[in-house]
């Protein structure tokens, strides 16, 4: 039966779609690869890693009047990628955090700065984490 996730698909605002090259491939460090020909300019593909892992992210144009109103961009819904270590984790929090202070194309919405209690519950259950909203307001968490 179920082996695991192929992908997750996440939306984006009309006109972004070359933003999530510069949050994606160059802040998070994803692997951007072809899309089918006949989807080219509607959707970017992104591997988790360089390992045959088989996980993607997939980004995709969305609806501005539905998936983009302040009520759903302050949705709790969210994929979470999981970072090979400590040291890691705080590394693209940083980095994810230094985009976000920095501005500019393809910059995250929001970050929990490094060194700060996280915005996710907390708890002894949840393992070492950090939240962010991408550019487009989809949340996103980074965990053990």
């Amino acid at each position: 039966m179920i082996t695991g996730l192929h992908h997750v698909n996440i939306l984006v605002p009309p006109c972004t779609l070359h933003l999530a090259t510069l949050f994606y491939g160059t802040t998070l460090g994803l692997i951007p690869r072809p899309v089918p020909a006949l989807q080219a300019g509607t959707l970017a593909w992104f591997d988790i890693s360089s390992e045959e892992s088989g996980q993607q992210l997939h980004v995709a144009i969305g609806r501005p009047d539905i998936d983009f109103t302040p009520e759903a961009r302050k949705a709790d819904r969210h994929p979470c990628f999981q970072v090979a270590n400590a040291d890691k984790l705080m590394e693209l929090q940083e980095r994810i955090w230094e985009h976000y202070r920095r501005g500019g194309e393809g910059a995250p919405m929001q970050c929990d700065e490094p060194g700060t209690v996280g915005s996710g519950d907390q708890g002894v259950e949840y393992p070492k984490r950090f939240f962010a909203r991408d550019y487009a307001g989809n949340r996103l968490e980074f965990s053990l």
